[in-house]
């Protein structure tokens, strides 16, 4: 869950910054009342550049938010085991080398970030570390290395702009007809338009990340099979198991290693907005990679 909730956090304060100095500076006010040609490329500009942006400041923020501490030199044996995994998984992905890096958590937890396949933070909770055995260990890193091999965080970033845009464009538009319709405003650009596109924003953006969160909940399985090819499926799904032991542990609601988020309600509404399908569901899908045993003869 991580991965994607630092994602998400980061991409919405970028998307607040612009929108609070694009509206200091007047300069929001000009698309308020232009065409909506130039209202699109607008939305266009600060929807897509607010999520690159995230992408770009991703490890750094990822490292801040995490206190993560990046191996530079491993000196225990728990650090070149670690370096070594990561080095074997990401050769075998065929992708650079990611920095490893481990924080200090309680939480069975594990996220992958970066801008690209060849510049990517793989990290590591001090609970995983501790409270998993060496494979399953191996599996969560297989399962990050996953993530990067397959591009995840760029196809996210694309998809978070693209909604991003339309977030933006619709709640200005929203905004312009209330203030025109409602406060009687002609130029749709007073204050009932500043008041009504910032929360139509915020109700939007909300809901639009239902969206956002449906990929991550299809490219959780991807990376679990990738996981399964790494290291094991049995591996993968004893780290799972392991998981839905700790839920009777001091873990939270929120169970993420590598990004799991627990969930035995079944609620469409808040199925929607978890980042990572269940439990049950993602080791149910990684028994199709256990080994079919041989027919007695």
């Amino acid at each position: 869950m991580k991965r994607i909730f630092l994602f998400i956090i980061t991409n919405l304060a970028v998307i607040f910054v612009l929108n609070l100095t694009l509206r200091l500076f007047g300069i929001n006010h000009l698309f308020s009342s232009g065409t909506l040609y130039s209202l699109l490329i607008f939305a266009l500009l600060v929807g897509m550049g607010g999520a690159i942006f995230s992408l770009a400041i991703s490890k750094w923020s990822a490292k801040a938010m995490t206190n993560a501490q990046v191996i530079e030199q491993p000196t225990t044996e728990v650090e070149h085991w670690l370096i070594a995994t990561v080095q074997r998984q990401a050769t075998a992905a065929q992708i650079g080398m990611p920095e490893v890096a481990i924080y200090n958590s309680p939480d069975l937890n594990a996220f992958a970030t970066g801008m690209n396949q060849n510049n990517a933070l793989v990290a590591v909770s001090t609970g995983l570390l501790e409270g998993m055995k060496a494979e399953e260990v191996e599996a969560v890193l297989a399962h990050e290395i996953s993530h990067v091999a397959n591009g995840d965080m760029v196809t996210l970033t694309l998809i978070q702009g693209v909604v991003n845009t339309f977030v933006i464009f619709l709640s200005r538009i929203i905004g312009h007809l209330v203030d025109r319709m409602v406060f009687k405003n002609e130029r749709g650009s007073g204050v009932g338009y500043l008041v009504t596109s910032m929360l139509a924003e915020l109700v939007m953006g909300v809901l639009a990340s239902i969206i956002v969160l449906w990929f991550s909940r299809q490219r959780e399985f991807q990376a679990d099979a990738g996981a399964a090819k790494l290291a094991g499926a049995e591996n993968m799904i004893r780290a799972l198991q392991r998981l839905q032991q700790a839920q009777n542990g001091t873990l939270t609601d929120q169970l993420a290693a590598f990004g799991i988020h627990r969930s035995q309600s079944k609620s469409l509404i808040r199925y929607l907005f978890l980042t990572h399908p269940p439990l049950p569901d993602r080791i149910e899908a990684l028994q199709k990679y256990l080994p079919t045993p041989a027919n007695n003869l």
